[in-house]
């Protein structure tokens, strides 16, 4: 009998990144070799025929946020942060090319020497050729984290589920680097997250996929193949959010 927290293999992804996913075991910047990695990762889904969106953050060089708390315009901080997500788009852009992966940037702020502008018809069809996508500058709009453009853009191209990559292999009930009682879930609904205030995505983007029935896969990105592993269904990889009860691993 299949498992509803675990679904089969998907069609079509949202791959969401942090900022600091980039960065490897460095304190700030990009770290080639990790790039290098997680590119290697999605050439293997666009071979096996998944069809590829990614929203990488920006935190590895400036968070709107932070700048927010140093006395920086809100709005103003947002948009230095949008631009971030623009040069780690542009440098994933790069490696996955060298890797004779097509792709293409489409940035919500137009800058059309760099990047498309984004058009959700022209990113649906750039999928249905078999080009990754990457969805740059966030929703274009200060006060929108990259989590909630990630599920605007999810629900946007029709992707099957968000597959949010971090440093632990799912969600906790607690800190495991601090918690060594800390339990992982096997899955969880919208709601839980919500009432726990567990730090899987902030609120809007938890929102928006609960209002359309959006799975989120929150999983661990330093382990090599496990993007594999949660696109195809193999192994017990992660927490599904969006399950219709909450059940531990």
């Amino acid at each position: 009998m299949s498992d509803p927290t675990r679904p089969g293999r998907y069609k079509r992804i949202l791959l969401k990144l942090s900022g600091e996913a980039l960065m490897g075991d460095g304190k700030y910047g990009i770290h080639p070799p990790t790039l290098s990695r997680i590119a290697s990762e999605v050439k293997e889904l666009t071979e096996a025929s998944v069809e590829v969106a990614l929203v990488i953050g920006g935190g590895n060089i400036f968070r709107g946020v932070a700048g927010a708390t140093e006395g920086m315009d809100r709005a103003s901080a947002d948009y230095m942060g949008m631009l971030a997500t623009c040069i780690n788009s542009m440098a994933m852009q790069d490696a996955l090319e060298k890797q004779g992966v097509h792709t293409r940037v489409l940035s919500a702020i137009k800058m059309e020497q760099i990047a498309e502008p984004y058009i959700r018809r022209r990113a649906v069809r750039h999928l249905e050729k078999g080009r990754v996508v990457i969805f740059a500058a966030g929703t274009g709009n200060p006060y929108f984290t990259t989590d909630t453009a990630a599920s605007l853009r999810a629900m946007e191209i029709n992707a099957e589920v968000i597959l949010k990559a971090t440093k632990v292999d799912g969600v906790y009930n607690a800190d495991p680097k601090k918690d060594p009682t800390a339990r992982r879930y096997r899955s969880l609904t919208y709601l839980d997250v919500l009432k726990q205030d567990l730090n899987v995505m902030d609120s809007t983007a938890i929102s928006l996929c609960r209002d359309n029935k959006l799975p989120i896969l929150v999983f661990d990105l330093t382990v090599r193949g496990n993007i594999g592993r949660a696109v195809l269904g193999t192994g017990d990889i992660g927490t599904v959010v969006g399950a219709s009860e909450t059940v531990w691993a």
